[in-house]
């Protein structure tokens, strides 16, 4: 072998040596930053949430009473107890699809229509669906038994005294339902019980493209 192409060699075994010594390096980058959980879009996220806690949503002001509700109105507010005595307000629930049903253990309409209120439920939780149950004026030990007996999951509310019910309407026709689409508005007013066929009707208005 010549000189010069000796020195071609060792040039061209230098660069080899180079190029492997800089694949060592990228890889022992690549390895730093996994383990250290290098998030390029972390700095972004950040500032998203930062941006969302200064700048929370504003809350929906909700009429507390007024004449008899229609389609389109806004529900009228308040704060009820649930069985186990936590405090549980409407205004908490606007954003999303929601039954109102007025209700009680020793209404037998009440008892027929169950059953497809829970379904409903179940079926309809990735369209985001709420259901408050609220009974009229009975102790915790009857609205367990009923649920219990009908295997229901949807919160039960104390309507004591009647005085929600009365603010809505509702009177002695149980059970009565109200239907009220993420904006806050009433889409449905049903008054007996409802058959599947009729939920899902009123469920088509109230929360569109379902």
């Amino acid at each position: 072998m010549t000189t010069q192409e000796t020195h071609l060699q060792d040039k061209k075994n230098n660069r080899n040596w180079l190029v492997l010594i800089a694949g060592f390096v990228l890889l022992a980058v690549i390895a730093v930053l996994f383990i250290g959980g290098f998030d390029p879009g972390g700095e972004s996220q950040q500032s998203d949430a930062s941006a969302v806690l200064e700048n929370p949503p504003a809350p929906v002001s909700l009429p507390l009473s007024g004449p008899p509700l229609q389609i389109g109105d806004q529900p009228y507010d308040f704060t009820l107890a649930d069985v186990e005595g936590n405090p549980v307000s409407l205004n908490a629930f606007i954003g999303r699809p929601l039954i109102i049903n007025y209700w009680a253990t020793w209404c037998g309409p009440c008892r027929i229509e169950m059953p497809h209120l829970q379904n409903t439920f179940e079926t309809r939780q990735a369209d985001g669906l709420a259901l408050l149950a609220l009974n009229q004026d009975e102790t915790v030990p009857e609205i367990e038994a009923f649920y219990d007996e009908f295997g229901l999951t949807f919160p039960a509310l104390l309507d004591e005294g009647n005085r929600t019910s009365e603010n809505y309407g509702v009177g002695r026709i149980l059970p009565t339902t109200f239907f009220i689409n993420a904006q806050g508005e009433i889409t449905a007013v049903h008054r007996g019980p409802m058959t599947q066929s009729q939920i899902d009707g009123y469920l088509a208005d109230t929360i569109p493209g379902s």
